[in-house]
């Protein structure tokens, strides 16, 4: 029966800054830092360690890209909820007489304002109209985090 190999002792000199982090790095996983040194070591030397790299990195981007459709879907469908609106407003709504339409215009201030207000109070707690509206046919209409009905 032979036995295994000794480990080998390594002296290297580390920035204290780095010293800090592969302390903080140890404790908080409960091992050595020789082992956390030994096991960066080896990854670094690893001949996959760039295919490695490269899986996290492109991962990575795949929830960027997943971020950035569904960004692109909000945006969407934003303009076209803007746009129906302001086509059916103008569909909608006559010309007034001009001593009525001065009357409305001292009007829209406080309208304006009750706006606002409300749709402050959408955002802060209301759901959003992206959670109401399915991003795919047959997907009901409420938000895949929290998996709770908003209507």
């Amino acid at each position: 029966m032979t036995k295994s190999a000794r480990k080998q002792r390594l002296s290297v000199y580390l920035d204290p800054a780095v010293m800090n982090r592969l302390a903080e790095h140890a404790a908080r996983r409960d091992q050595s830092r020789s082992l956390i040194a030994e096991a960066a070591i080896e990854s670094f030397l690893s001949p996959d360690a760039a295919e490695r790299q490269e899986a996290a990195i492109t991962k990575r981007l795949d929830q960027v890209d997943r971020r950035m459709t569904r960004l692109e879907r909000d945006v969407g469908i934003s303009v076209e909820m803007l746009a129906v609106f302001v086509r059916f407003w103008l569909a909608t709504t006559p010309a007034l007489p001009e001593p009525a339409a001065q009357a409305v215009r001292a009007k829209a201030g406080e309208r304006y304002d009750a706006f606002v207000t409300a749709l402050g109070r959408r955002l802060a707690k209301g759901p959003k109209l992206r959670q109401e509206i399915a991003e795919d046919v047959g997907e009901p209409p409420y938000s895949r985090e929290d998996k709770n009905p908003t209507a």
